[in-house]
């Protein structure tokens, strides 16, 4: 495995900043601690650093001979609302919140690979670090976008890397064109009209209409959407009524649908309006739907795609690089990056279970934790990305 001497010799470091990033996790928006660490680290190596970019998000500038080309690096800060389950010494110590996705190695790795390029300098052009804030649902690659963030600090591409819980450490996943699914969310207000339990002809049961919407719904993946293209509906959230002997005049449904384009989600948000509308109206109630996209379908550069396998392959043999992974449905508002910039997110190996402990349990779980052992690895990855692309002329 060829990570780079420079980065794997400082991976005890790099360990070390990873555990205290860890222990102290921060939401969405709130990552001040976390953005003052990486933006001191970056203004140590000598970059040019802009802090409050998308709010919370850092930028780091890195210039290097006089080419204009540049190169974009992404990683994600925030934690998660999760109570966590470890009882390592690097475990949270904020109640209620944890680093259950592994952005604490993300950002760590980001770091490494500047530290690295900054005294290195084996590049010609620009490289923009770009340690976005808020990527669990909440908007932190649109605050960023709006905020300016390419025209500010243009990029040719961009490329952003996650870890794969199951994904055996030392090895990397990278698709060519849909990689992940966009995500929406919905929320559906229905209107009957109350009643006496024990007297249902005398009103309009909005429990009973939303049971019917919910099964209804379910139809639109089975019988609207091709066999060939993948979504999901889900209700996840049904709530009506607070006592045994009330027909509650109102009920409420939510849940997520995700699709890997967006003509899918929006065939299927037509579909969820006129279901919805047409079984109310069937049982003499109301209902109204709040659709919102949360997430883009993550769609990966044909071009810069097979760029990226080949620099992993580059780095860890071609052996170890599945050029053809599944689809995977969850969603990442690196996405939205992407819309506006020819780029690639890929997977790096988070371990398996068959290989120890760490990197088997899955994201959004309160029993884990990011394999230190990919740092070096997914910082090498990164530096090699930005020399190959930005090598000299």
């Amino acid at each position: 495995m060829a990570i780079i001497d420079r980065i794997a010799s400082n991976e005890p470091e790099l360990t070390r900043w990873r555990r205290d990033i860890h222990a102290h996790p921060e939401l969405g928006f709130e990552e001040t601690r976390t953005a003052d660490i990486v933006a001191k680290k970056l203004e140590a190596f000598g970059l040019e650093v802009h802090r409050g970019i998308g709010k919370t998000g850092v930028v780091g500038v890195l210039r290097v001979g006089s080419s204009k080309r540049s190169v974009g690096l992404r990683a994600d800060m925030d934690a998660l609302p999760i109570v966590e389950a470890n009882t390592f010494a690097h475990r949270s110590t904020q109640p209620g919140r944890m680093h259950a996705c592994g952005h604490d190695g993300h950002t760590t790795m980001l770091l490494g690979a500047a530290q690295y390029l900054a005294e290195t300098r084996a590049f010609d052009g620009v490289v923009n670090f770009i340690f976005q804030p808020a990527e669990e649902g909440i908007g932190g690659a649109r605050a960023m976008i709006a905020d300016g963030l390419f025209e500010k600090f243009p990029c040719d591409n961009i490329f952003g890397m996650h870890n794969r819980p199951g994904l055996p450490l030392g090895k990397f996943a990278v698709r060519a064109g849909p990689m992940m699914a966009g995500g929406a969310y919905f929320d559906i207000h229905v209107t009957g009209r109350g009643a006496h339990g024990a007297r249902p002809e005398t009103g309009v049961d909005s429990v009973m209409v939303a049971a019917h919407i919910t099964i209804a719904l379910q139809s639109i993946v089975s019988r609207n959407v091709r066999p060939v293209d993948a979504a999901v509906l889900s209700v996840t959230k049904i709530h009506g009524g607070d006592a045994y002997n009330v027909i509650p005049q109102t009920a409420q449904l939510s849940g997520t649908v995700r699709a890997f384009t967006p003509e899918v989600m929006k065939l299927v948000e037509e579909r969820m309006q006129r279901i919805v509308k047409g079984t109310a109206e069937a049982f003499g109630a109301t209902a109204e739907v709040d659709f919102r996209v949360i997430f883009a379908p993550t769609i990966n550069d044909t071009a810069q795609a097979d760029f990226v396998a080949s620099v992993c392959a580059a780095v860890v043999g071609e052996e170890n690089v599945n050029r053809n992974p599944n689809l995977i449905v969850a969603s990442e508002d690196f996405s939205f990056m992407l819309e506006k910039v020819p780029g690639c997110y890929f997977n790096i190996g988070n371990g398996s279970a068959d290989g120890g402990t760490a990197g088997a349990c899955e994201v959004h779980n309160p029993s884990y934790d990011f394999n230190d052992g990919a740092l070096a690895l997914g910082a090498s990855v990164f530096a090699r990305i930005v020399e190959t692309r930005l090598a000299a002329v």
